[in-house]
């Protein structure tokens, strides 16, 4: 389907970007062979780094020209595996697009290029007194870039959102070579199709994106955060509705069971408080007043405690505050390193949280396999990691795709879909029908191929054929 890179296409990519810029030797190719999605890895041919735009158009009129496939990356730390080349071709890194441009403080707008490491990008903003919310815990090494491929979220995702709902505007290039600028440094904007959405969540299959304006808000003053533990993981998942059902909106609300706890105390060699319960939640609130806060954690309190809550753990301080938020953060990575795995990125309404996980834990039991759920409880999304742990390879092998299945069937049954953050790309790819109907994969396609008409933009992503 695809041709190969020669020395004609390296020469003519080193005149694009530069010699220093163009690599093709062993090390760097099985560096860029992996992102974070399990153990899986495709080699490019050649990487290369271009510094603005016009390089990029320049690459991808030659990859049209010569058949050959362009994979954009940004950080590496997906995980669907959306910067896997698996047709090997050119592997695009945005590591140069590292400029924060701008921040109109007065506006309270920013304007970056995508290899700006998100974290950077927030703590930057603070120091101008605003807040970009979007908080995957990838935070300290994923690019914004990447982020807006994948629209990701994190913890605050239930009171502010997702990336999208940050994005006024993009400088994108096209597949067959076009720079585009999309929607304008408004507000308000319905000036023809929203092409900048239809670009975010897109996964690098329409276009790269090379500037990113953004829209920002006012850093909030004060925040607070409880833990909250639980005899049973049904418990703790019926509390998630009762808590904004009386009245508070948190900023954070995070589940998490026994054994993920358990996985990330291994993980970072230190106790944690409560760690036998059987599941507990990490809830934070933040604002401007601190009195009204002080009120939203009493109010909460109470509602936990009705609700079943044996025990509640109140961060007096800051460095109580981070070593709690340090716990949930390397519960990912903590779970993953138990054995082989498969994470799967489920999102329902709220209420059917304990519908899911109860759901999951007898899909687990029917088929024999270890299943650990945690995620953000507050807006939905829980994610449930498969692992094989002591399983033998020839049962993992016959019922793990089964057992997949039917998690996602029964996700989509109580009004859910199979990825709230983490996206399709290569590993969740055949199972997109189960969410999606026919008509409207077909449309989706169809955008491809208008957009992207050689198809070499982040081939065999998404879409199972």
């Amino acid at each position: 389907m695809f041709n190969k890179v020669d020395a004609e296409v390296i020469d003519s990519l080193k005149n694009i970007s530069g010699s220093d810029n163009v690599f093709f030797d062993n090390e760097n190719l099985d560096l860029y062979s992996r992102d974070y999605t399990e153990n899986l890895s495709y080699y490019p041919e050649v990487i290369v780094k271009p510094a603005d735009a016009r390089e990029i158009s320049e690459i991808l009129i030659l990859a049209n020209k010569k058949s050959i496939p362009v994979v954009p990356r940004g950080g590496g730390t997906g995980l669907s595996g959306g910067a896997l080349p698996l047709f090997g071709g050119i592997c695009l890194s945005m590591e140069r697009f590292r400029k924060i441009i701008e921040i109109d403080a007065e506006n309270c707008q920013a304007t970056a290029e995508p290899g700006v490491i998100t974290q950077v990008f927030q703590e930057k903003c603070e120091e101008y007194g605003l807040y970009y919310p979007p908080d995957p815990s990838s935070k300290g090494s994923s690019f914004l870039g990447g982020n807006l491929a994948e629209c990701a979220g994190g913890p605050r995702a239930v009171k502010y959102g997702v990336t999208k709902d940050y994005v006024l505007g993009l400088e994108a290039v096209l597949p067959t070579g076009e720079i585009i600028n999309t929607g304008a440094k408004v507000l308000k904007n319905v000036s023809g199709y929203n092409l900048t959405q239809l670009l975010i969540g897109s996964e690098g299959t329409l276009g790269i994106i090379t500037k990113i304006y953004f829209k920002l808000i006012s850093l909030p003053k004060f925040r607070k955060v409880i833990l909250v533990a639980f005899n049973s993981i049904e418990d703790s998942a019926k509390t998630v509705s009762k808590i904004f059902q009386s009245g508070i909106t948190p900023s954070a609300l995070e589940l998490m069971e026994k054994s993920a706890i358990k996985a990330a105390e291994n993980q970072l060699g230190k106790k944690f408080p409560n760690s036998e319960a059987e599941a507990q939640l990490l809830i934070e609130v933040d604002g401007n007043y601190e009195d009204t806060l002080d009120r939203d954690i009493e109010r909460i309190a109470e509602t936990v405690t009705e609700c079943g809550a044996y025990d509640i753990i109140f961060a007096e301080d800051n460095q109580k505050m981070n070593e709690i938020w340090a716990l949930r953060r390397c519960i990912g990575e903590a779970v993953k390193s138990i054995s082989e795995y498969k994470e799967e990125d489920t999102v329902v309404p709220r209420a059917k949280i304990p519908e899911l996980i109860n759901g999951v834990k007898s899909i687990s039991n029917k088929y024999g396999i270890t299943t650990i759920c945690y995620g953000h409880a507050g807006d939905g999304n829980v994610h449930v990691n498969i692992l094989k742990d002591k399983m033998e390879e020839k049962e993992w092998a016959e019922n793990l795709d089964t057992a997949i299945r039917e998690i996602f069937k029964l996700t989509v049954s109580l009004g859910g879909t199979i990825s709230g953050e983490h996206g399709i790309g290569y590993s969740q790819k055949t199972y997109l029908p189960i969410a999606i109907g026919e008509t409207e994969l077909t449309l989706m396609k169809n955008i491809k191929k208008t957009i992207d008409p050689n198809n070499i933009m982040n081939p065999g992503k998404i879409f199972a054929d």
